[in-house]
């Protein structure tokens, strides 16, 4: 039996004529997982949202719910939800949810739907060696509402929320401006790839999304962290002593 904590998370996309963006936040410093690191909003699955799942006939989707619920939670930003109104009623909803109200009261209470199938499986990682905390994590991709909707850091978990192109994200990991970890990494790379959510999309429907293991190699006498070569990713190696210094 896997000791890995079931988790998702949710990339967040849209088209602006200046260029795709993508939605993440930056975990506090006191966090015990990737402190201080830029990620996409996500968290562990937990049993309401598998409730919310099954009450909702598709118990197999309880990691979309745990994305959807995230986002929400950490940036107030609605992807996948239908019928929020406005950037306000978003905030309100946060701050309600982060106030422990549950969230399939929260649903029902505004007359709101979630959108499951708005949410395309793009890639699911969990790693292969010891880490203090490790998850098996569901990574999803969805078009973010129309509009300006402009991300609030949940308080107390992330330090900023915020839109940025993915290639714009990728340089400014490369440059020190950002920290993330391996898998962070690896998905802002494929991302920059595109130039839209179609094209994003068609990434996602195209590759496997079996879990992808990273496991530990030695390259030219130093050990890296690897994942496989036929997942799409232009970047596949990093010495295992930056990859998950955050």
């Amino acid at each position: 039996m896997s000791d890995a904590i079931p988790a998702a998370t949710l990339i967040s996309w849209r088209d602006l004529p200046s260029g795709p963006e993508i939605l993440v936040v930056q975990r506090a410093a006191t966090m015990a997982f990737a402190a201080g690191a830029i990620v996409f909003p996500g968290g562990r699955v937990d049993e309401a949202d598998r409730a919310l799942a099954a009450a909702l006939g598709r118990p197999e989707d309880a990691a979309k719910v745990t994305a959807i619920r995230e986002t929400l939670e950490e940036s107030a930003i609605p992807t996948g939800i239908s019928g929020v109104r406005s950037p306000d009623m978003a905030a309100s909803l946060q701050a309600e949810l982060s106030g422990g109200r549950d969230f399939a009261e929260l649903l029902s209470s505004h007359e709101l739907t979630l959108d499951l199938d708005l949410m395309l499986p793009f890639a699911r990682w969990m790693p292969s060696f010891k880490q203090p905390r490790k998850f098996d994590t569901h990574f999803y991709l969805a078009p973010a509402l129309h509009g300006e909707w402009t991300p609030i850091p949940q308080a107390g978990e992330c330090v900023a929320a915020r839109w940025d192109s993915p290639a714009r994200l990728v340089e400014r990991v490369a440059s020190g401006e950002d920290s993330a970890i391996f898998p962070t990494k690896r998905n802002l790379e494929r991302l920059a790839q595109h130039r839209n959510f179609a094209d994003a999309a068609a990434d996602a429907r195209s590759h496997s999304t079996d879990t992808i293991i990273p496991w530990v190699e030695e390259i030219d006498g130093e050990p890296h962290v690897r994942i496989p070569d036929d997942r799409g990713y232009p970047v596949r190696w990093e010495p295992l002593s930056t990859a998950f210094r955050a």
